[in-house]
């Protein structure tokens, strides 16, 4: 490790102890109690200074990054675009993660005693981001005067904060802040509204988490209805559950559909054939949640012809994809256009399923060429991919070259894998998620699944 060896980069430096040697603590069956607490201890402390030393290399790297674009012309407002990308990869990160990080590391020099006790280990990379944070919205004077407050050691060397959990330490910090420049927390809440956004992530049996950030006093206001119509629904003998009925309540009002399950919105559903038609075990993919039980995608596709039938919706239709039966790669389609078609785009949504960026899973936002249009890339499956808005900015970037090196329809023993170099020379790969592999279906069952206006598309690879 000859770069840590370095005086300015030395994890010791500043009056931090050194870090434990890992490797002697491979055997603990000797260890008491006691000294298995303070190997955790010392661990803590030695992940603390590690991080200390990671936002010092971030700040750096920043530095190169912006003088490398400087010198390559790139325009001011753009320099430095693709750092969280870096950071991102060398911690193994999202992008949008690594942004986080990378703001994190430069507001450190405006906190210099939070940075020393991130260095001394008696604060750990969380807190040291929630005082980052919260102390955000002040001027550089008034910032490091509650950092001063917060974090720099007494005369006996002991810390303010030392047993705060991480809510005593918002609400210090916050109380700090706002005793300082109140006007300065009016301009953060008025960005914070600004800022309001809904969100979706998957929960555990097949559920997910649709969050909403709204102003306070919106979010007190929804959630009061919500409970009347809860109240008044129980009260009435409804036999729901009071959060069931609050539950379907806020679908309904949403979607403005009569009942919860009744929602005219397209819902991808991408199912092997035997799954569907055949009894079969495969998991289905379920875009924007992930892969679900084969018995639940029945059922959805159940309900959704039970709706049809009924006329709840104009037209049920299961789209066919072409897949290589051995491997579950979907098959190519090509265009001659510099944008993707909607139809093309839809396939690089249900083939990539989230941003192809190793450890990003946002949502997909861009239908990227791999291979530029301007440089002659095609408007392909093989050459496009999906990406969130961040991480295909990032790849625009001086230096970042990617292309894709396997994959349908040359290939449909593979996945589709696109490589990308940064501009550091390190080379990292994304393969494609397996789609849910088809199997032949007997016509006979194909003929009992024409139903009207629900029409099942079949084609064997």
């Amino acid at each position: 490790m000859a770069l840590l060896s370095d005086t300015h980069l030395d994890p010791t430096v500043d009056g931090a102890s050194a870090m434990p040697d890992v490797s002697a603590m491979s055997d603990v069956s000797g260890m008491s109690e006691a000294e298995l607490v303070d190997a955790i201890r010392a661990l803590e402390d030695t992940k603390a200074r590690a991080c200390a030393v990671q936002a010092r290399l971030t700040r750096v790297l920043d530095a190169r990054v912006r003088a490398r674009h400087a010198d390559q012309g790139v325009p001011a407002a753009r320099r430095g675009r693709d750092v969280p990308g870096l950071v991102a990869y060398a911690r193994r990160e999202s992008p949008a993660r690594g942004s986080r990080l990378l703001g994190f590391a430069h507001a450190l020099t405006e906190l210099p005693s939070t940075e020393a006790a991130l260095a001394a280990g008696v604060v750990s990379e969380w807190r040291a981001i929630l005082i980052a944070r919260e102390t955000a919205c002040l001027a550089p004077g008034h910032r490091a005067r509650v950092d001063a407050e917060l974090c720099a050691p007494d005369n006996q060397g002991a810390y303010r904060f030392e047993g705060w959990g991480d809510r005593r330490l918002v609400a210090q910090t916050r109380a700090l802040v706002a005793g300082l420049d109140p006007a300065a927390v009016v301009d953060r809440r008025a960005k914070a509204e600004a800022d309001r956004h809904v969100s979706l992530r998957p929960a555990p049996d097949t559920m997910a988490r649709l969050s909403v950030l709204l102003p306070a006093a919106q979010g007190v206001a929804a959630y009061a209805t919500l409970t009347r119509a809860a109240d008044s629904a129980r009260a009435q003998g409804d036999p729901r559950s009071r959060g069931q009925v609050m539950t379907d309540t806020l679908v309904t009002l949403i979607t403005g559909q009569a009942t919860a399950e009744g929602v005219p919105v397209t819902v991808n559903l991408t199912v092997s054939d035997h799954t569907l038609l055949a009894g079969g075990h495969q998991p289905a993919w379920l875009t924007g949640y992930g892969p679900i039980l084969a018995d639940h995608a029945r059922d959805l596709a159940a309900t959704a012809l039970a709706q049809a039938q009924t006329a709840q919706m104009a037209q049920m239709a299961l789209r066919r994809l072409y897949v290589a039966p051995e491997t579950g790669t979907l098959v190519a389609m090509e265009s001659k256009a510099r944008a993707f078609p909607k139809a093309l785009g839809l396939f690089l949504d249900l083939r990539d399923q989230t941003c192809r960026t190793p450890w990003c899973n946002a949502p997909v936002r861009h239908h990227d060429h791999i291979t530029d249009h301007a440089d002659g890339g095609p408007t392909s499956a093989i050459n496009g991919q999906g990406l969130c808005e961040q991480c295909n900015h990032t790849k625009q970037a001086p230096g970042w070259r990617a292309t894709p090196i396997t994959g349908p329809p040359a290939n449909t023993d593979t996945q589709h894998t696109v490589e990308t170099t940064l501009p550091t020379g390190h080379v990292i790969r994304s393969t494609a998620p397996r789609a849910p592999t088809p199997s032949r279906v007997a016509p006979r069952i194909q003929r009992e699944l024409h139903y009207p206006d629900f029409v099942i598309e079949y084609a064997a690879a």
